[in-house]
């Protein structure tokens, strides 16, 4: 795909946004509009400069350098949760004129970029690649396969991440990389009150000169004000349910493509069937039946604050380690004030038929009480009024 597949597509994005509005039946957000045209406009820079016409790796042995200057500036897109910040993206990403493109979690491409990493230091230690600064090879690998980097949920919480962004970043702008990101904090804010942050700020710098900086505004979740129309527990286990359920997703999932997804935990990842934006589904099976603990549902819900979860049985004595799991599951969700909406087969006070007087039904008391609760108007309005800022940087050991 050239530049010129899309010439003379003039508000390409505006017409998209237009035909979605029309199809799923919701008004034009003001505070979207702005990153509609804005995004436009970056859209039509992009099939002017024509990314993918660069020279790759052997043209470059005998031409003369990128010139960084000549790139189109990115974007930094921040804004509360549920603004439409990564439904926009999506939306510019997939008309996007670049064959070289690649939209990710950040996270997920961090930890692309210490795998990397770590694979150089092993080639230079067996003798088959040379170097001891495994950056500029990263960031030429990662610039070679993708001229247009698109982030959603753009924060820095880890000291290994924020020691490397900078230098990697430069790399990668110097090659005429772009880069859109989405983010729920202002880039002023990123890591802060993070170990060393001095040493991150000069970051700060880079990216504010190559992105132009978009507040979103509003302050109103558009998704989850549909969600609180539908119910968020819905029982028993049969086709209607399902049916009810899937409608709820549907609407979590309004301008994202529901695709497999992985959230990483220390070394480990766990795998999250579908994921579309800040929504994630799982099976009962796949949260409770699995040798998951807290560090791991944090994770999760840290990734996505509103968790569906299909086919909760109900528990007993043979099940207790499920059960546990779930109790602890519930915890997580009730602690972080996420959204939870599942399918199960009994009311919450009838989950667990467990031995009376064991630890798990005297603690089962409590989950079934939280699970009420989360079902509540009065839970769900404080849900919606939450901020779920930057979380807190990792320590620098377990």
């Amino acid at each position: 795909m050239t530049a010129n597949t899309v010439a003379g597509a003039n508000r390409s994005l505006r017409r998209r946004y237009e035909q979605l509005a029309t199809e799923q039946g919701f008004v034009a957000d003001p505070y979207q509009d702005k990153i509609v045209d804005t995004l436009d406009d970056l859209l039509q820079a992009l099939s002017k400069d024509d990314l993918d016409s660069r020279p790759g790796f052997f043209a470059r042995l005998f031409a003369r350098k990128p010139n960084p200057a000549s790139a189109p500036q990115g974007l930094y897109i921040h804004g509360s949760v549920g603004r439409g910040k990564t439904m926009l993206m999506d939306m510019f990403f997939d008309q996007a004129p670049v064959a070289g493109k690649r939209r990710a979690h950040f996270n997920d491409f961090m930890a692309d970029v210490h795998d990397r990493i770590a694979r150089h230091r092993a080639e230079v230690k067996a003798g088959t690649a040379k170097g001891d600064d495994p950056i500029p090879p990263v960031a030429q690998d990662l610039a070679d396969q993708a001229k247009l980097l698109c982030f959603d949920e753009f924060s820095v919480t880890d000291i290994a991440d924020a020691m490397i962004l900078s230098r990697l970043f430069t790399a990668l702008f110097d090659q005429g990389v772009v880069l859109v990101a989405t983010s729920n904090v202002a880039p002023d804010n990123l890591y802060r009150d993070g170990l060393n942050r001095q040493l991150f700020l000069p970051f700060i710098g880079l990216l504010k000169r190559h992105v132009a900086v978009l507040d979103i505004g509003g302050t109103h979740d558009h998704r989850m004000a549909k969600l609180k129309r539908l119910p968020v527990y819905m029982t028993p286990l049969d086709a209607q349910t399902a049916g009810r359920m899937d409608q709820a997703w549907a609407v979590a999932c309004e301008g994202h493509r529901p695709a497999p997804a992985k959230v990483s935990v220390k070394a480990r990842e766990i795998a999250v069937p579908l994921a579309a934006g800040r929504a994630a589904r799982f099976r009962f099976e796949d949260l409770c039946s699995q040798p998951l603990a807290a560090r791991d549902y944090l994770a999760i819900v840290e990734r996505y604050p509103t968790l569906f979860v299909d086919g909760i049985p109900v528990l007993d004595a043979a099940r207790r380690n499920e059960a546990k799991r779930l109790i602890l599951l519930v915890d997580v969700l009730y602690d972080r004030h996420a959204t939870l909406i599942a399918t199960a087969a009994a009311e919450p006070d009838a989950l667990f038929q467990g031995r009376p007087g064991s630890t798990e039904a005297f603690e089962f008391v409590r989950t079934a009480s939280r699970l009420v609760e989360m079902q509540s108007e009065t839970w769900q309005r404080q849900s919606d009024a939450t901020s779920r800022p930057e979380p807190a940087p990792a320590p620098l050991s377990d």
